[in-house]
């Protein structure tokens, strides 16, 4: 079943990247209690994701958070090595944390996995953004198709 409006996140362990490495949190460290601009990329190092998605959270770090959003996280079907690499490439360090869903756990909780074995990436996440309040998906912009529509850092801030 797909996530949805008004649905509390489910419990995952994830890995987020640090400047110490890689360090375990759970969806209840990470959302509880604060208001949390997520999106969800298929993979880190992509076209689209590096090119526009991250980038654009990145640049309206600053009037995300002017709207009332706590953090702004990054998640990826990677591992927390690699997103953080991305997220110091990205210049994302101090605006965006980037959380390692590694094993598809959160993606598949979710009921947004993406099968991505035909372009060899094996199970990936589906593209989408979200605003979660206290654990609670509040807004949710998912992506039908490939490409970058509606869940772009842009289109958050217009829905505040």
């Amino acid at each position: 079943m797909t996530i949805k409006v008004g649905d509390k996140l489910p419990e995952v362990t994830l890995m987020k990247a640090t400047a110490d490495g890689p360090a375990k949190t759970t969806t209840s460290d990470v959302f509880g209690g604060k208001t949390v601009a997520l999106f969800a990329v298929p993979g880190a190092f992509t076209p689209t994701c590096s090119e526009r998605h991250l980038p654009g959270f990145v640049t309206h770090a600053g009037d995300l958070k002017a709207k009332g959003v706590d953090e702004i996280a990054c998640i990826s079907v990677n591992d927390a090595f690699v997103m953080g690499a991305w997220g110091r490439e990205q210049g994302a360090d101090g605006k965006v944390t980037m959380l390692a869903d590694g094993n598809g756990e959160f993606a598949r909780a979710l009921g947004l996995e993406l099968d991505g074995s035909g372009f060899g990436m094996g199970t990936r996440s589906r593209r989408y953004a979200m605003i979660v309040e206290d654990g609670e998906v509040k807004h949710l912009f998912l992506e039908e198709g490939p490409g970058l529509e509606v869940s772009s850092a842009e289109n958050l801030l217009q829905a505040l």
